[in-house]
């Protein structure tokens, strides 16, 4: 599948003798109007170009989500304050109590605990299952169901959801198929497999450099319309609002997302064939043997690798704290949560962004106290960085 990034996400650019290069910072929380008349009716519907206060829409908001709409070839999208944002957002709009939720097993621990947590106060509840057994999938289906839920490739375990067989199981049920696409940006645009609505956490790859926390909705006119209504919309009324400033540096970080995702893939493809080769137990869908792999190639752009994200388990708790103790003394990279940073992240999702989850659960969908994911970084010499990692593999054992 062809992509060409350059040809869309720029198309935003305002053009002619007073135009910059990128779109100017409008630093204002709310905006005049000519009449009484022309604010009566913004109120009733959007005008385009016209802008009333800065929860609803402001001009870089308004920019960065228009490049994020061409950028997943939806028809529009919505910036929001945290990719949890998004997610709240999204779910609280389509669903009302008594309404259930179709989740896979296997997804970031924030939006575990949110589904199985927080959401049952409000009368929404969840049943996980295994994304990739599409007939568990197909079973946990009622007539309560509103939502499908997944992640393109799933936080930490690296699963493959097979998109353009949920949209039609989706379809089939009048149900909406939310795809969480943060680790596969520009290598799968779920929009065009079938997808209704794509989330990211743009705090990851989408913004690179760790200094933000950011989300974004990609989804159809109409239903972006509906989260900003003023009167019923969950984007309005929950008040996600994006800082400006951040919208404005998200947006310049995005030009480079498709050289960044290139070198992150290429980089962490490197290091898990070199984890193979030693024998360990590696999850990444670039490999072969990785039980997906064959399903991600048929879904993904040409160009754009596998991913940045390596999982090695370790089966031991203790090896995995002294790995990563180790790999921070040796400059491999930083212990820390979070991905897409151009230096290397580590950490143990066990026991961080997956603790939400139960041990009980954890076992059953493979995830071991011993597991450890790398978010590889951008290093420009990534055999020398394994070297690193290897002396200090040699040194735990």
């Amino acid at each position: 599948m062809k992509f060409d990034p350059s040809s869309k996400i720029h198309d935003y650019l305002v053009f002619g003798e007073f135009g910059g290069v990128n779109p100017s910072i409008t630093d204002s929380s709310t905006y005049t109007f000519l009449s009484p008349e022309k604010m009566e009716e913004l109120f009733e519907h959007e005008i385009e170009g016209c802008f009333l206060y800065s929860r609803h829409w402001n001009p870089i908001n308004k920019s960065l989500s228009e490049a994020l709409a061409r950028f997943e070839d939806t028809e529009s999208a919505q910036v929001t304050a945290s990719g949890m944002g998004a997610i709240n957002c999204a779910v609280m709009q389509l669903c009302n109590t008594g309404d259930e939720i179709v989740s896979a097993h296997t997804i970031y621990g924030g939006t575990y605990a949110l589904f199985k947590n927080f959401l049952p106060k409000f009368g929404i509840e969840t049943k996980f299952v295994s994304i990739v057994n599409l007939d568990k999938v197909k079973s946990a289906i009622t007539e309560k169901t509103r939502i499908l839920f997944c992640e393109t490739i799933s936080n930490p375990l690296l699963e493959v959801a097979n998109i353009p067989e949920l949209s039609k199981i989706a379809k089939e049920n009048n149900l909406t198929l939310v795809v969480d696409n943060t680790f596969s940006p520009m290598i799968v645009s779920p929009a065009r497999l079938g997808a209704d609505i794509v989330i990211h956490s743009m705090t990851k790859f989408i913004n690179g450099t760790s200094d933000c926390v950011a989300g974004c909705i990609c989804a159809s006119n109409d239903f972006i319309s509906q989260i900003n209504d003023i009167n019923s919309g969950s984007s309005m009324l929950l008040g996600t609002v994006l800082d400006s400033y951040r919208a404005a540096s998200i947006l310049k970080n995005l030009h480079s997302l498709h050289i960044r995702m290139q070198k992150h893939s290429s980089n962490a493809l490197y290091l898990a064939e070199q984890f193979k080769k030693l024998g360990c137990k590696v999850f990444y869908p670039g490999l072969k043997e990785h039980s997906q792999h064959e399903l991600l190639k048929s879904m993904m752009n040409d160009g754009f690798g596998y991913g940045g994200i390596v999982a090695l388990d370790l089966q031991d708790k203790d090896k995995a704290k002294k790995l990563m103790t180790l790999m921070q003394k040796e400059k491999v990279g930083y212990l820390a949560v979070s991905l897409g940073y151009f230096k290397t992240l580590f950490s143990s999702p066990s026991h961080s962004t997956s603790s939400e989850i139960p041990d009980e659960e954890q076992k059953e969908i493979g995830l071991t106290k011993g597991l450890i994911r790398f978010s590889v970084g951008l290093d420009n010499d990534i055999e020398e960085k394994f070297e690193r990692i290897k002396k200090c593999l040699q040194n735990i054992t």
